[in-house]
């Protein structure tokens, strides 16, 4: 990768938001944001390489997303009002006070998930504007096909423009009303970051993941009293910790059960546990966990046992049955199935995954969980199946490179 290939993919990290959240405040339209920072990226494309990278990479991008959305607007005779408001973009006033939220990409997440919007809608659509997030990428998250998640981020978008939704940053008094959303698009963006799902990426994208933990702990500082919050942000850590021991030397995906435990990071793991303690004290004191809290209970199990043998299976199923009672979504039930394999075997776990085919027949962990119980009770050939059906749904090239590796060692 050349010089100017690595800052335009490092300037779209780190200012596609800013650009697109400067513009959204300027012009009051996402759509116009949205596609004049992608212009400017555009010609970053091609004027980087060939006059070399500006020393002040975010400051072009910036001016020239300015010139690109001035240049539509113009070209859009219905729309005066916004010609005048485009003629302000040289002027020297102050910049608009930036409300309850200082950082300009959680600013712009709390602005794109309005509540006007319906849940999924809102999380997509801010998955796309902001998390970076490709639509295929959204679309496998949601377990939905490509043009169906297309055409759901259009009617959102739609909606705004009918309903007159305004663009206006969200004061202290909007976040509680905000934040469910908010954290789904983090956990969202953490879970890409975890384990990309598309073959065009690296398998691990600490980028994704850094940025993730960073935004849930401004929030965390912004509403401190929010146990979803403390518990999607000890849930990131906890999987962040054993970041460096889930992809091998040689490219491939490792299980937790074969990871190497001394590699995982000490501190992050103290900082989720410290966050889950806390959680439990006032849930003793009569606060019900939510999802985020107990997902991340069960990581603090796993992270709590210095072999995976000394994993308390029995406290992980009864974390994973509360769960269902608050999201008994398919991909719960089939994560509480693992393990209910561990706890009481592969012969009672099977027909619960079996129970799943309809609901995750596109889902490749479905057929990878299936291909283990299978090969555990010795069906070899059903198993081969399951495996090369996982393999041919994974986009993920470390993940198919371990389900790869354990189909061939059928016997």
């Amino acid at each position: 990768m050349s010089d100017a290939e690595e800052a335009i993919t490092r300037a779209h990290h780190d200012e596609w938001a800013r650009v697109v959240a400067a513009l959204t405040r300027r012009f009051g339209d996402l759509d116009i944001a949205e596609e004049a920072a992608a212009e400017a990226f555009a010609t970053a494309v091609r004027r980087w390489p060939a006059d070399g990278v500006p020393p002040n990479p975010g400051a072009w991008l910036t001016t020239t997303a300015n010139r690109k959305a001035i240049d539509r607007i113009r070209r859009e005779n219905k729309r005066e009002d916004k010609h005048r408001e485009a003629q302000m973009v040289y002027d020297d006033a102050p910049p608009e006070p930036s409300g309850a939220i200082d950082d300009d990409r959680l600013r712009l997440i709390f602005t794109c998930c309005h509540p006007a919007l319906a849940m999924q809608s809102r999380v997509a659509l801010t998955l796309r504007m902001v998390g970076g997030l490709t639509v295929p990428e959204i679309a496998r998250a949601f377990l939905v096909a490509e043009s169906a998640m297309g055409q759901r981020i259009t009617r959102a978008k739609a909606k705004i423009k009918a309903a007159r939704i305004p663009y206006r940053m969200p004061s202290a008094e909007d976040l509680p009303a905000r934040v469910t959303g908010v954290l789904a698009v983090l956990f969202l963006v953490f879970n890409e970051g975890y384990l990309a799902s598309g073959p065009d990426t690296d398998p691990v994208r600490h980028d994704l993941t850094t940025e993730a933990i960073r935004l849930t702990r401004l929030i965390r500082a912004l509403l401190p009293a929010d146990g979803e919050v403390a518990g999607l942000l000890a849930l990131m850590l906890l999987s962040e910790a054993r970041r460096t021991a889930r992809v091998s030397a040689g490219g491939e995906l490792v299980a937790l059960d074969e990871q190497d435990r001394g590699a995982w990071d000490e501190e992050l793991i103290a900082e989720g546990h410290r966050l889950v303690r806390e959680r439990l004290a006032a849930a003793a004191a009569g606060v019900a966990p939510g999802r985020y809290q107990i997902l991340a209970a069960i990581n603090a199990v796993h992270t709590s046992a210095r072999d995976i043998r000394d994993t308390d299976w029995s406290q992980v199923v009864a974390l994973y049955d509360q769960l269902v009672r608050l999201d008994p979504s398919p991909i719960i039930v089939l994560n509480r199935a693992v393990a209910v394999a561990e706890l009481d075997g592969p012969e009672v776990a099977l027909p619960i995954v079996d129970r799943l085919a309809e609901a995750l027949a596109g889902y490749h962990a479905y057929h990878a969980t299936r291909a283990d119980l299978l090969r555990r009770l010795g069906r070899s050939q059903q198993s081969r199946a399951a495996y090369d059906r996982a393999i041919e749904l994974a986009g993920n090239t470390a993940e198919t490179a371990y389900l790869a590796r354990r189909r061939d060692q059928l016997q």
